[in-house]
């Protein structure tokens, strides 16, 4: 999609050094999904080849497949139903408040389930994701079920969005479907003054199942730059 656009590994590499200072041996920690959650995660194997025990929950296949290849033991929200952090990556960030947009992998459900399962969030990201307002550059993803993607549809256009089913693309013919089952759909709103209302609005449309508007969850976000890190937290109102 055109709005992806992101910075180099060694940039992304930055960011995910920033949040790895927070990582203790014997930690249980939310595995988020994407390219820079993935350089945090290559962090991980090297401490665990050091000695190091970590267990990961991960978001996605994507993450549960690389945490193996690192050698991190894979456990679950049964077992661990509060992680001591999880920390992920996302589409938008709005500086102030950390409202995010995720989904842009099709893992928004279990992602914001971990996020709201840690004692504490850390979004990971380079600068290119930074926003004024959501919705200023990506499509807001809504997982939705296959049964009731043409009724979502209609009533996300009624909420004023512009909703279009993500396609696999080269990859497969037909829709992308997530490691739940299901469809997203991509809906561009313009730059959005209430997120938390849009958010409820749409989440409780029967047939949604996760809407990729994060807001409340992010602890603390590292942004990084080719020559440093910012630190932000949420600004009090």
């Amino acid at each position: 999609m055109s709005w992806r656009v992101s910075a180099g590994a060694e940039v992304k590499r930055r960011a995910a050094l920033a949040a790895f200072q927070h990582v203790e041996d014997g930690m249980v920690l939310g595995l988020g999904t994407g390219s820079t959650v993935a350089e945090f995660i290559k962090l991980l194997g090297e401490r665990v080849r050091e000695g190091w025990k970590l267990y990961g929950v991960p978001s996605s296949y994507q993450s549960y497949l690389l945490a193996i290849k690192h050698g991190i033991a894979i456990a679950s929200l049964d077992a661990y139903p509060e992680l001591d952090l999880t920390v992920d990556g996302a589409d938008e960030v709005e500086p102030a408040t950390l409202t995010l947009v995720k989904g842009g992998g099709a893992a928004l459900a279990r992602e914001k389930v971990i996020g709201m399962a840690a004692r504490r969030t850390i979004i990971i990201a380079d600068y290119t994701k930074l926003v004024s307002r959501i919705g200023e550059k990506a499509p807001i993803p809504v997982e939705v079920l296959p049964f009731a993607r043409s009724f979502v549809e209609k009533k996300l256009g009624e909420l004023g969005g512009q909703p279009q089913l993500r396609l696999a693309g080269k990859v497969k013919d037909g829709p992308v479907v997530t490691d739940n089952g299901n469809f997203i759909l991509d809906v561009k709103f313009p730059p959005i003054e209430n997120p938390k209302e849009l958010e409820f609005k749409i989440k409780e449309l029967p047939g949604v199942v996760e809407v990729g508007i994060f807001t409340g969850i992010a602890s603390e976000a590292y942004i990084a730059y080719p020559d440093q890190v910012k630190h932000l937290t949420p600004v009090k109102t």
